[in-house]
């Protein structure tokens, strides 16, 4: 909920664009696959080795153990840890049952989203080719005036994201949503004068203390009232958000229509020195605000960034279109996770553009996948 109550402020008229593009970046359908080759390669049979094979210097294996021995010589190490008088061996099913037991679930939820957005493609004939995510790659690094390569470098190096699960993670499943969707934003002056005031508009300096029990925000904002100048003290003691609360209470200041309706209700509504009432911003959560002023309004005239303001607005609908497609397609697709033994979504069965049923994949079987050329 602090999120919502929080805002950072706007410099230049480049700001918006860079956290609309990392918005992007961050997208919950687009998260990175890490380990999702050893996930495939985990089974479950019970005759497997134990995890470590240990051997007494070099001391050959005792009579009996030839079945072992020889399921032992067909995996394949890992790691080689050797003491002197003792040697164990870590094979690639050890490592891919810890993956699995550590990050296994997050890889699978990446792996089972990008392969709904896989299906649907192939199910309505839907492909992105190479060369469409290379000129999407080279457009969004020209926004910040980089090339591909320094692009891709600088989000390998503050991002931990690499060239491929940029382009296979990212972009791809980005560029086949846009065209799964199909539909055209739309963009009306209201949205323009929102979007205004949200970025370039006034906004209002504030400390804020927040409650998850309304009787003690009853009680506090008595004290409150009664003692303004204590409001900091107030925030220390009593704010159950850790980030403001060590802040003495201070927060971003607060824009119009850029998140919680009410709380910039009210805290538009005070002057200077002010403190609010109690605000209800969310499920046991309640809010006081003490007013300290409001920022200078830069930019007067919408004409002197209505460009800029159209095109933000436009990859925000889109990327909300996207997310409300995606969301569809995950209730309409009936996912059964062996993994968590839960099924989600609806239970009509996918049919391929041939007309063959698309069965669900299993180990390291895969359906006909969407051409991605």
């Amino acid at each position: 909920m602090v999120e919502k109550t929080q805002h950072e402020t706007t410099d230049g008229k480049t700001r918006s664009r860079r956290k609309v593009r990392w918005a992007i970046l961050g997208g919950g359908t687009l998260a990175i696959l890490l380990g999702a080759a050893l996930l495939l390669q985990w089974s479950g049979s019970d005759e497997r080795p134990s995890s470590h094979e240990l051997q007494a210097g070099s001391k050959p294996a005792a009579v009996g153990t030839a079945r072992v021995a020889e399921t032992v010589s067909q995996r394949r190490p890992v790691a080689r840890v050797s003491t002197g008088s003792l040697t164990a061996m870590i094979y690639e099913d050890d490592l891919a049952r810890e993956c699995v037991q550590r990050i296994g679930r997050e890889v699978l939820d990446n792996m089972i989203n990008r392969m709904i957005i896989q299906l649907a493609c192939q199910e309505q004939g839907v492909v992105v080719t190479e060369e469409e995510v290379d000129q999407e790659i080279l457009r969004i690094s020209k926004e910040f005036n980089l090339d591909p390569q320094a692009w891709m470098e600088f989000l390998q190096a503050e991002r931990n994201i690499t060239p491929q699960q940029y382009r296979r993670d990212i972009i791809w499943p980005m560029l086949a949503l846009k065209k799964l969707a199909g539909e055209q934003v739309t963009i009306t002056e209201a949205d323009m004068q929102r979007a205004f005031q949200r970025h370039y508009g006034p906004r209002v300096k504030a400390r804020m203390i927040m409650f998850d029990n309304i009787r003690r925000a009853n009680a506090v904002w008595q004290e409150a009232m009664q003692h303004p100048e204590e409001f900091e003290r107030l925030a220390r003691e009593h704010s159950v958000d850790p980030t403001s609360r060590a802040l003495d209470g201070k927060i971003p200041p607060i824009a119009r229509f850029s998140g919680n309706e009410e709380l910039e209700k009210a805290a538009f509504k005070l002057r200077e020195g002010e403190i609010s009432g109690i605000i209800h911003v969310g499920m046991n959560r309640y809010v006081i605000l003490k007013c300290e002023g409001y920022t200078e309004q830069v930019v007067k005239d919408i004409e002197e960034v209505r460009p800029i303001l159209y095109q933000e607005l436009e990859k925000e609908k889109v990327q909300e279109m996207i997310a409300r497609y995606f969301e569809k397609l995950r209730q309409q697709t009936r996912v059964d996770n062996y993994l968590t033994n839960t099924s989600t979504g609806g239970v009509r069965r996918a049919t391929g553009r041939d007309g063959s049923t698309v069965r669900q994949a299993s180990g390291t079987a895969r359906p006909k996948a969407a051409t991605r050329r």
